[in-house]
């Protein structure tokens, strides 16, 4: 006997986590946003902030070759030709500021401010991906939806073609009553065909947002209902938004950064004291005279006080200009949560409105689906006209659409809630 092994392929089931992570480890803004971060972390030491000195080695190498004459008082004269001089010298110098007003520990601090916001970029830039992310998973479930529906208004008008069909063969109806019944079909067709185009744009966004290596990759979703989650309360969210929100908090940092450039800019009214050493060697070789060569090393050190007195007031310029900064950053930091309290406030509304819109749209779905079952009954007994029918099937069709319409609107006002709170990595 021969026993053929056939490999089997599944193709990979993908729910919300699942396209979260994979957008986290391969979306290309968040990789840049995540450099962006290490950078400020970098900048973020001793040596940049100026707490440590500066060591360098230099040397060099020269010469001359030329020609000398001489006539001494008592009329001597002395010439020399082909004179050769050469000479070198190293040396190693340290360089150290250790004090300039406070400047080094403000910018410190300064530098510390900015690897912070660089970590709260990089936090704003994962709850924004994971937004996006939630945003058209859910989309992308609505429009399967959608184009289920479409496919069974599609199977309900092909039933009234056939219906029609027998009835103008049995002599019970009349030929324009089956045209108009195939025109139907033919609409219906036309928009499934359309909402098959729409739902694989929303895939492809959705493979774009995960950087999928094929962005044409067909997506099978584990979830195929929009669940809500209705007990989001606005005093809770109120609190949450104020103490986690990330925009907020970079605004403060933001704020922090022009206080301590103030500071900065104050600190050279203080005077400096720098110290500075070295260490060098040198040598020269010499063409003529008595001296031959002379070799030279040893050590050297100072101490430089000093004091800006007068600068052009550049320096009372600048801090008026600071000042005008801290003050802006404060009117910024202000906006961005005025802005962020109305973001909630409104969304919050439109959260609660379609919680209610919710009950009202499943209400008519009922009653629109017993009204489509009794009129099927009623065509097929001659009691009911076909555009009677017609408009029986697109009340039914429209009760749906509304329906779906209102479960994504209220499942992106939680997922934005939830955003604007701080909580959007509930969803990992």
């Amino acid at each position: 006997m021969l026993f053929l092994m056939v490999p089997v392929y599944s193709q990979e089931v993908y729910d919300l986590k699942r396209c979260i992570s994979l957008g986290l480890e391969r979306n290309f803004s968040l990789l840049i946003a995540r450099n962006n971060e290490k950078v400020s972390a970098n900048n973020y030491t001793a040596g940049n902030a100026g707490f440590l000195p500066t060591l360098g080695l230099s040397s060099d190498y020269g010469g001359s070759l030329g020609n000398t004459e001489q006539t001494s008082r008592s009329g001597t004269e002395t010439s020399a030709s082909g004179i050769h001089n050469s000479g070198g010298n190293a040396s190693v110098n340290l360089d150290w500021t250790l004090f300039q007003g406070f400047n080094v520990q403000t910018n410190y601090r300064k530098l510390n401010e900015l690897k912070q916001i660089g970590e709260l970029s990089t936090k704003l830039a994962i709850e924004d991906l994971i937004l996006n992310i939630a945003t058209e998973y859910y989309n992308y479930i609505q429009q399967i939806k959608l184009f289920h529906n479409l496919g069974y208004a599609v199977s309900l008008s092909r039933e009234r073609v056939r219906i029609d069909e027998e009835r103008y063969l049995l002599g019970a109806s009349s030929k324009l009553q089956l045209l108009q019944s195939i025109v139907y079909l033919n609409t219906d067709s036309s928009r499934y065909s359309q909402q098959n185009q729409v739902l694989r744009s929303s895939q492809v966004r959705l493979n774009k947002l995960m950087a999928s290596p094929d962005l044409g990759e067909d997506i099978i979703l584990k979830d195929s209902m929009i669940l809500i989650n209705s007990g989001l309360v606005y005093e809770q969210l109120l609190e949450e938004t104020l103490r986690s929100n990330t925009s907020m908090q970079i605004a403060a940092g933001n704020q922090a950064i022009s206080e301590y450039d103030y500071k900065i800019i104050a600190s050279r009214t203080y005077p400096y004291l720098n110290l500075n050493s070295g260490y060098g060697y040198g040598f020269d070789i010499y063409g003529t005279g008595e001296t031959k060569n002379q070799y030279s090393n040893g050590m050297n050190y100072g101490l430089t006080l000093g004091m800006d007195l007068f600068d052009g007031f550049n320096r009372r310029r600048e801090k008026s200009n600071a000042r005008l900064d801290i003050e802006n950053k404060k009117y910024q930091s202000g906006e961005i949560e005025q802005q962020v309290k109305a973001d909630l406030i409104t969304i919050y509304y439109a959260y609660t409105n379609n919680l209610r819109l919710l009950i009202l749209e499943e209400q008519n779905l009922k009653t629109a689906e017993e009204n489509l079952n009794i009129a099927l009954e009623r065509y097929k007994l001659g009691n009911l006209s076909g555009l009677e029918l017609r408009e029986v099937q697109k009340s039914l069709l429209d009760a749906e659409e509304r329906l779906i319409s209102v479960e994504y609107l209220s499942k992106l006002a939680e997922i934005s809630l939830l955003q604007i709170s701080g909580r959007i990595m509930d969803y990992l």
